[in-house]
């Protein structure tokens, strides 16, 4: 009855795609065209490099990147509205894909709500399905049963027959430490690789040295990273220096690798950002927003909203800022000390632009004196004068700089 209703009245269906990866394959826009033929596709995004992705796929007109949702939201943004609720993801492998599908429906209120199904194309081929094959349909509940086959044949892809059981278990779990009282928590992580980078709130904490990684906090605070070496530098950013901030390890963004695994296609690399945008910058003068990117650089698009001009602090933050603002025609001033975990590569600056190299473990000091001194604390403030801001940050990291490099 489900799959006549959907023939006859092209029901709608919702689309939740994660991460660049599935982009820049092009495997997400072609899901797109296959699912139109079988109803009314909306498609949402959640996730700062899948903007970027989707910018670079000329695909903002198909795909929402409005918000800044996780994946469970987006789900249940859908449950309302549509019969039929698809997430794609293209994981490292298939089994970490499938891990990630078991955490989102660990989130949602009400799991068996709506039809719901993860396309997920790993990155290293399934085999046991005749052959070789990147893709395999999984059903995140029992309700997806219902319109298995239908959506496997439209897609040409494998489905497996048995819904993932959800929500997750022993990737979190709690102990009190017997001689100091003191909660611990430990988190597992999954998809690890040994060399990797770990991230918590888009804050390198440490390095992989194993495929089995679980990280340790006491009342708050990151203490160990088994299967890891933990960044002490990172930790002090992290729990926000002197002010020794805590940390929510169970509902904290984590990952690992770098922001982005992928590229795009090569047929996409002709057209580096929206139409919209003229590669010639636009000279600053006069008043004008100016943001501040301290170490939030998955949240650049929010930030930069309406601004002339950013000023970035920390190299991978101002790589990866960068990036994402010269899609939207930004210019950026980055503070950098040479200290990159590499989260990025192949990334664009805007022209206009203007990068300081200061002396080693500078970065963060001239920018909290940037933000106190400049931005009375806050993250963002409209200037009278452009060009005279720049030279006063010139001027209060000038004696710990090094090089100027010029875009």
């Amino acid at each position: 009855m489900f799959l006549f209703e959907i023939k006859r009245t092209k029901m709608k269906i919702g689309i939740v795609i994660h991460g660049p990866e599935v982009i820049d394959s092009g495997q997400a826009e072609k899901v797109l065209e296959k699912l139109s033929r079988l109803g009314e596709v909306e498609a949402k995004l959640g996730g700062t490099m899948g903007k970027t992705a989707v910018l670079d796929a000329g695909l903002e007109g198909r795909i929402d990147i409005r918000d800044h949702q996780k994946p469970s939201a987006c789900i249940e943004s859908f449950f309302e509205n549509s019969y039929l609720v698809c997430l794609i993801n293209r994981g490292k492998t298939l089994e970490t894909g499938k891990t990630f599908g078991k955490i989102v429906c660990s989130h949602l209120r009400e799991p068996e709500k709506k039809p719901l199904f993860q396309i997920e194309y790993s990155e290293t081929s399934v085999t046991g399905f005749q052959g070789n094959v990147c893709g395999m349909l999984v059903p995140l509940n029992s309700k997806g049963r219902e319109c298995l086959e239908k959506v496997s044949e439209k897609l040409c892809i494998p489905a497996e027959t048995k819904p993932l059981s959800y929500p997750q278990t022993g990737s979190i779990f709690t102990e009190k430490c017997p001689k100091t009282g003191k909660t611990r928590i430990f988190r597992k992580l999954s998809g690890v690789f040994p060399g990797e980078n770990i991230l918590i709130n888009g804050i390198v904490i440490g390095r992989a040295n194993s495929p089995e990684v679980k990280i340790v906090s006491e009342n708050g605070f990151i203490t160990t990273i088994e299967g890891g070496i933990i960044k002490e530098h990172g930790l002090e950013k992290l729990h926000c220096y002197e002010k020794k901030e805590p940390v929510d390890l169970e509902n904290a963004w984590i990952k690992s690798g770098s922001v982005r695994r992928s590229a795009p296609s090569h047929q996409k690399l002709s057209k580096p950002m929206p139409k919209t945008v003229d590669l010639k910058p636009t000279p600053l003068n006069g008043a004008g927003k100016v943001v501040l990117i301290d170490h939030a650089a998955e949240h650049s698009f929010e930030l930069a909203d309406g601004a002339q001009l950013a000023v970035t602090v920390g190299d991978d933050t101002t790589a990866i800022a960068g990036d994402i603002l010269y899609r939207l025609g930004i210019p950026i001033l980055g503070i950098t000390d040479g200290d990159c975990d590499d989260l990025a590569d192949r990334t664009e600056i805007f022209p206009g632009s203007l990068i300081l190299r200061l002396a080693a473990g500078n970065d963060d000091i001239v920018g909290k004196k940037l933000r106190q001194e400049l931005f009375d604390g806050q993250i963002s403030a409209v200037f009278e004068d452009i060009p005279a801001l720049k030279e006063e940050v010139l001027r209060l990291a000038e004696p710990e700089t090094e090089a100027i490099f010029e875009y």
